[in-house]
């Protein structure tokens, strides 16, 4: 088992990584002044609740609107209107909470400001189907995009041109009134058009650009969503539209600053940090390889790091499915058992993967420690660790070994945490 002193460093770590993106410290710095007119909050997002609760301790002054979260997750506000629905795969309720976005910013005027509260998880929260598509299309085409390996940017750009709130959509009906979007990224290099599909801030991209990317990832779309993007119809506003002149985009936290926070705390401890990087993207387990070769040069060489050390990493991996069914796991937990293998045996080593949000995959963790010892834990339990991975099941390995990581839901999203700490 991992030893006490190791995970408590690292659950601090993850801790510090997870306050250093809290958004009420974080907004308070990008405040917008107050408008003449109303000021109307809308958001949407697995932290979505929780900032708009930080938002109404900080804003003096009336406010109205309404926030759409997960399942879950919500956060009691005193004014605002908060919504839950599904999360990776919409439903009825998100649809209706898409809805009431969009109601809830129809007929402003330039007196009026509208505040996006944004983080990751909106793009499932906000499921609104042009045109003849329905939320059956629309749901169709998510388990498609999570199935199929792509990375969020891709699956972004695609759910962009399949919406009727994306893709700046939603900040293009709130014209004339100004549009401020505060914006928790996890995404990779943190564009806020990226993150949750960008519903108030537009982007280039095309139908054109998504049917590429539907073809470089070998996706076969549901047919009517398919149908719908070879259609002519209109592309998602452009960023020189002039509805957006007035808007302001800021990205009040993200995995830079909290990996950065989560060094601070090993490096008070004694124990050196080297961030690797905020923006790691790949299937899961091949990134699991990688940074075991590298936990493993360290170990054995004092190369290119000497111990003791923590390697701290974040941004977004990806789990390609295929044909593999009833797994429980997340990229994470993925990611780590992919990790663990590579490094059986090995003494010196402690790990910790999780997603900042406190879920990860399909279970209520959000990830998992482990160390070199971890593997033969997990088949003295009855499971093997190599079948386990195959099959997409990392939850139940670790569940198996006792190497859950379930903190709960953190209230911030600024996506993968991971730390190796090598001594």
């Amino acid at each position: 088992m991992i030893s006490d002193a190791d995970r408590d460093l690292l659950t601090r770590m993850f801790d510090a990584a997870v306050a250093a993106a809290d958004p009420k410290q974080a907004m308070a710095a990008v405040l917008p002044a107050k408008p003449k007119g109303r000021t109307v909050v809308i958001g949407a997002g697995k932290g979505a609740a929780q900032m708009a609760a930080a938002f109404e301790e900080l804003w003096d002054g009336p406010v109205e609107g309404v926030i759409v979260t997960r399942y879950g997750y919500a956060a009691p506000c005193k004014s605002l209107k908060v919504l839950e629905a599904a999360h990776p795969v919409p439903d009825a309720a998100g649809q209706v909470a898409a809805r009431a976005l969009l109601a809830a910013v129809e007929g402003l005027t330039e007196d009026d400001l509208v505040v996006a509260l944004v983080c990751g998880g909106g793009s499932a929260l906000l499921p609104a189907p042009p045109g003849a598509l329905t939320l059956e299309d629309e749901a169709a085409l998510n388990q498609v995009l999570l199935a199929s390996g792509a990375p969020i940017s891709a699956m972004n750009a695609i759910r962009k041109q399949v919406s009727g709130i994306k893709g700046g959509r939603l900040a293009a009906a709130a014209h004339p009134a100004k549009v401020v979007s505060l914006i928790v990224s996890d995404v990779p290099g943190d564009d806020p058009a990226q993150v949750a599909s960008g519903p108030t801030v537009p982007c280039g991209q095309d139908r054109a650009s998504a049917l590429r990317l539907v073809k470089s990832y070998g996706m076969t779309l549901p047919p009517k969503v398919a149908a719908f993007l070879e259609d002519a119809a209109e592309d998602a506003p452009k960023p020189d539209d002039p509805v957006f002149a007035r808007n302001e985009v800021h990205v009040i936290a993200s995995a830079a600053r909290s990996l950065e926070a989560a060094a601070a705390v090993a490096e008070a401890e004694g124990v050196k940090a080297a961030i690797l990087s905020d923006a790691i993207e790949g299937e899961s387990r091949e990134v699991g390889k990688l940074i075991a070769a590298l936990s493993r040069e360290v170990l054995l060489r004092d190369r290119p790091f000497t111990r003791p050390v923590v390697l701290l990493s974040g941004g977004e991996t990806t789990v390609t499915l295929g044909n593999a069914k009833g797994g429980r796991g997340g990229r994470n937990t993925e990611f780590l058992l992919s990790w663990l293998l590579e490094v059986d045996g090995m003494e010196g080593l402690a790990a910790l993967a999780a997603d900042t949000d406190g879920i990860d995959g399909s279970e209520d963790n959000a990830g998992s420690f482990a160390t070199g010892g971890s593997a033969a834990r997990m088949r003295a339990a009855g499971i093997a660790p190599d079948d386990a991975l195959a099959a997409h099941d990392a939850w139940g390995a670790f569940d198996a070994a006792g190497d859950i990581f379930a903190p709960g839901p953190t209230g911030t999203n600024v996506n993968d945490f991971r730390a190796i700490l090598i001594r």
